[in-house]
């Protein structure tokens, strides 16, 4: 097969696939539905989106929150209220709840909240309804945000659902439940507060999720479950749209993305299954300013309303909603084809066509070596040859890409791909293809140089098919949904080979054995195509806010590499086949080292400010205050200045030239004798940032003078064994919405239990315990006790407590200073900034 052929012809086809999949994506947001009473109407979701987003940032705690946001919700579930049908019943209750818990997300931490708010709304049957499906967003945002498509969209979807049900004259079988959740932002306080303790909990039976991880576009289904296979057969058979993928549920929750949802909640504190959906597109500006309602297509909040609309529906005139336990059978596989439609079935059928798929693969290759008996070893020898060639190019391409990607890391010039997703391609796409090719050119001429070109392709292509075999069995083995994937790799590759296994061995009618052999690996090349689309636009924009701590450059080109060894492994036997590859090669070669000599030259900037499609750099900047008190009270310590941090790898290397004087800025140093170093951290990441990147920066004379009141009103000592005592401390503490406690028990001390969460201490990464706090409006001061184990003569005492406050908020949220600092960084940057204090103690 000459190159001058086969390798267009493969170009051709991939490109043809790559438009495929862009057209599929684009078609997902054009299928409105017809206008009308009983239909969803954007025009109308849109008009609350824009309300809601108009008041500005919702932070727990604040005015814009817990009085503005709710009033604006009320006053239209009023007047939908007004003006439904008698066919149905609206309950609307305002709850406050007050409550802890403890998570294993990020490490591992205790959440308390005081009077939070819920705005919870009943739909039902006039006669009332004993099971409930559950609809839950979220009103609440991050500080300096607008919060649009995280989630006032979904709560403007869902104010558009409720309007649409209450004027249907047909009643529901099962009542909706609608939650506008006031603190989800504040890892998932008010779902916890709503599962936990209101009263209209205890009727719901299925739930469904509305979330964002980007800005816009369609909306995914990425977690369903536990089990219940029957809620994903409600979304298959109802949604009119179909966006879902096992893949992502499986990704999500192997913890790999920092991120995670009221689905955890409802599913463990409530045990209540459900389906997580989540806007994904446009995540670079996911939690920033530029989150804005305008940004949010009418179409996507359409195809939004629809799928939604016709979900619940479904789930609330099944009868399957009334012994939904009855059905938790086991998980499903289920995934969309090009949006057109899903696919679903149980696990278990997955399994055994799973098995007997890789068997039928098996036999096949057995045939193959066995033909003839005589020469079963030689064709062992041959197969297992190849089988080791095609897994060493892998790891040579891996290594070479990973080479690369470190280097570009270390030069300063991670992220160029960041606003120029074709740089990654060109760069390591490339650079992975090329080593491929040249690895293999490499066995062809002088460990192949005397063998049949025909013969060489069929051994590699079985070669390949039994790597997928054997992975197929394995992945299902480890009863992991997403070996669907490798199913698809085995099954379309063997037809294909059965259909066209003479072509192999004659040396006519090439270019009819390329077309039908690329039309027979259609299938999983496209769906793969599809699938890798839908990864990397998730996955990229996450890049830029991952911490300092993994070079993204090396995960992205780790990304690469995988989805170039699995869209190549069945192309392998085409280099054995064709005369030469080396204008193939030379031209890959010369993009990838042109485009790391650009690289290099630092052309490709990471960063856009484009009003229309921006992509900034997260900085975060907080104005503290810090005090360290000794054994008796006194302050031995205390300092001011504005702590910097970077939220992607590059730190802020790239703010330098516009802010010279923070080259002159002091590095934070690790208090070593304070919990979490002696840093206020509002959450415990800090295992995502390296020190070295965290800028201290003094100012003189800066001190903030907003502050906590914390005491201690009273100590209680219980002697158990001498010299080891049990000593209770009981503290009231006074102060903004956020808080943050950190507690380190000194040596020879351990922290036994305490009023927080279920009384069990959970340590964070590090050994040292974190408690997340915060409250709503009029919220009492907090009170709790910890109780430690350990000898009550102590020079050093026994434990080190420190509280930090943030403002995120009000007058006291910015300072001059940082106010000024702010207004210095570059347009391309997300600067979020805000005031807070740390003050440690020692007991």
């Amino acid at each position: 097969l000459p190159e001058a052929r086969g390798a267009p012809v493969v170009l051709l086809y991939l490109l043809g696939l790559r438009a495929l999949v862009q057209l599929s994506h684009r078609q997902l947001l054009s299928q409105p539905s017809p206008a009308g009473s009983r239909h969803f109407s954007a025009p109308r979701a849109r008009g609350y989106l824009d309300n809601i987003t108009a008041i500005g940032p919702r932070t727990v705690g604040s005015p814009e929150n817990e009085v503005v946001a709710v009033n604006y919700l009320l006053e239209h579930i009023r007047a939908i209220e007004r003006e439904s049908t008698h066919a149905h019943k609206i309950s609307v209750d305002i709850q406050r709840p007050t409550g802890s818990f403890s998570i294993d997300f990020l490490g591992g931490f205790t959440s308390y909240y005081a009077n939070i708010t819920n705005v919870v709304v009943k739909l039902e049957p006039r006669s009332g309804a004993e099971h409930a499906v559950l609809s839950n967003c979220h009103f609440d945002s991050v500080p300096n945000s607008p919060g649009a498509s995280d989630d006032a969209v979904s709560c403007a979807v869902m104010l558009e659902i409720l309007n649409t049900l209450s004027k249907s004259s047909e009643p529901l079988q099962h009542a909706v439940i609608f939650l506008f959740n006031g603190a989800e932002e504040n890892i998932l306080q008010a779902s916890h507060g709503f599962i936990t303790q209101h009263e209209w909990a205890k009727s719901i039976r299925a739930f469904i999720n509305l979330e964002a991880a980007g800005v816009g576009g369609k909306e995914l289904v990425f977690q369903t479950g536990p089990e219940n296979p029957w809620l994903v057969q409600a979304y298959v058979v109802a949604a009119k749209h179909p966006f879902a993928s096992v893949v992502a549920q499986e990704i999500f929750q192997s913890g790999i993305i920092p991120a995670d949802t009221d689905f955890r909640i409802y599913r463990d504190f409530g045990n209540v299954p459900g389906i997580d959906l989540a806007f994904i597109e446009n995540g670079y500006i996911y939690h920033t300013e530029y989150d804005t309602s305008d940004r949010i297509s009418t179409d996507s909040i359409q195809r939004a309303g629809d799928n939604i609309l016709a979900v619940l529906k479904y789930l609330a005139t099944s009868d399957k909603l009334t012994k939904s336990f009855e059905y938790r059978h086991g998980n499903v596989v289920f995934f969309d084809i090009l949006g057109l439609f899903v696919l679903a079935y149980p696990a278990r059928v997955g399994t055994v066509i799973n098995y007997i798929t890789a068997a039928i693969a098996f036999l096949y290759l057995s045939k193959k070596v066995l033909q003839p008996k005589t020469r079963a070893t030689h064709n062992l020898k041959k197969i297992f040859t190849a089988f080791g060639l095609t897994l060493l190019s892998w790891v040579c391409t891996l290594v070479t890409v990973l080479i690369v990607a470190v280097f570009v890391s270390i030069i300063g010039r991670s992220l160029s791909w960041y606003t120029h997703f074709y740089v990654s391609v060109f760069l390591y796409g490339t650079a992975a293809a090329a080593k491929l090719i040249l690895v293999h050119m490499l066995a062809k001429k002088f460990f192949y140089k005397s063998m049949n070109e025909q013969y060489l392709g069929d051994i590699f292509f079985d070669a390949s098919l039994m790597i997928w075999s054997i992975a197929l069995a394995v992945i299902t083995q480890m009863g992991i949904c997403s070996a669907f994937i490798c199913m698809l790799w085995v099954a379309f590759p063997l037809l294909t080979k059965l259909m066209i296994h003479k072509e192999f061995s004659q040396k006519g009618a090439t270019m009819k054995f390329v077309m039908t052999y690329m039309l027979g690996m259609f299938v999983p090349y496209l769906y793969m195509m599809y699938l890798s689309w839908t990864v990397f636009e998730m996955f990229t924009p996450i890049m830029g806010r991952s911490g300092s701590e993994i070079p993204p450059d090396v995960v992205l080109a780790g990304f690469i590499v995988v989805i170039t060894m699995i869209l190549s492994s069945y192309f392998i036997n085409f280099i054995y086949l064709v005369k030469s590859a080396k204008v193939t090669l030379t031209t890959l070669t010369t993009v990838f080292v042109v485009t790391l000599i650009l690289v290099c030259s630092g052309i490709f900037f990471p960063y856009s400010s484009n009003a229309a499609n921006p992509k900034p750099k997260r900085i975060f900047l907080q104005h503290t205050s810090r005090r360290f008190h000794d054994l008796g009270g006194n302050v031995v310590k205390s300092d001011s200045g504005i702590w910097i941090n970077g939220f992607d790898y590059s730190g802020i290397s790239h703010i330098t030239p516009y802010i010279p004087e923070i080259n002159d800025t002091i590095r934070t140093a690790c208090e070593e004798q304070a919990p979490f170093c002696g840093l206020p951290w509002i959450l415990p990441v800090h295992f995502m940032f390296r020190l070295g990147r965290q800028l201290y920066h003094v100012w003189e004379d800066t001190n903030n003078n907003a502050r906590i009141t914390y005491y201690v009103i009273g100590k209680q000592v219980v002697v158990l064994c001498p010299p080891v005592d049990t000593s209770r401390y009981v503290s009231l503490c006074a102060g903004p919405s956020h808080m943050s406690l950190y507690i380190r028990p000194h040596e020879g001390s351990a922290l036994s239990t305490w009023s927080l969460g279920d009384g069990v201490p959970i340590a964070s990464l590090g050994g040292d315990y974190f408690v997340f706090y915060s409250h709503g409006l009029q919220a009492t001061p907090w009170h709790f006790w910890v109780e430690l184990m350990g000898p009550e003569k102590h020079s050093d005492g026994i434990v080190s407590l420190a509280i930090a406050a943030h403002y995120f908020f009000g007058e006291d949220q910015k300072s001059p200073q940082l106010n000024a600092l702010l207004e210095r960084f570059p347009n391309w940057t997300f600067s979020s900034g805000w005031s807070c204090t740390y003050d440690l103690f020692v007991f």
